[in-house]
């Protein structure tokens, strides 16, 4: 099956403070959901992606937060910059390679302004999450892709396994 991920789950530096969120390093994770994601990277087709720095998004750069999460959409960082127009064009290019590649599942990053997809932050750069998606995964879900995040690699696994 071919999977979008999120490159920062794939150990690639590409966060706003320039790390990355690695699924395989990050100690919080069990050894058996590392190994679960390991074999699903190697028995899947992978696209590494990240929409920030396809939209145009330095590494690093200021925190974002949805300032408005329904159209038209505000998307801020934390020095006051409308950093919207990066975020669309992003979440426009993870669509088109889905699209192209045909792709039906994203395994992206939780709580992002791009990518999460159950909880955001509340666009007043508090730390305080609220239900939501970010812009990627909410354009994704609105073109029948269905996106899990780095804490749902268990039912990732069931999905892949039952839509072989």
């Amino acid at each position: 099956m071919k999977i979008l991920i999120s490159s920062c789950l794939l150990g690639e530096d590409v966060r706003y403070d320039g790390n990355n969120s690695s699924i395989a390093f990050t100690p919080s994770f069990t050894f058996s959901i590392k190994e679960l994601f390991m074999d699903i990277l190697c028995e899947n087709e992978i696209y590494s992606f990240c929409p920030e720095v396809a939209g145009g998004l330095s590494v690093p750069r200021a925190s974002s937060e949805i300032i408005k999460n329904d159209k038209p959409f505000i998307v801020k960082n934390e020095k006051g910059d409308d950093v919207t127009i990066n975020f669309l064009l992003g979440a426009k290019k993870a669509l088109d390679i889905c699209k192209e590649e045909n792709i039906k599942v994203a395994l992206l990053k939780a709580k992002s302004p791009s990518c999460g997809n159950k909880q955001i932050y509340d666009g007043t750069f508090s730390s305080k999450l609220i239900d939501g998606q970010g812009l990627t995964a909410r354009l994704l879900e609105e073109n029948g892709v269905k996106v899990f995040n780095e804490n749902e690699i268990k039912d990732l696994a069931k999905f892949i396994k039952t839509n072989k």
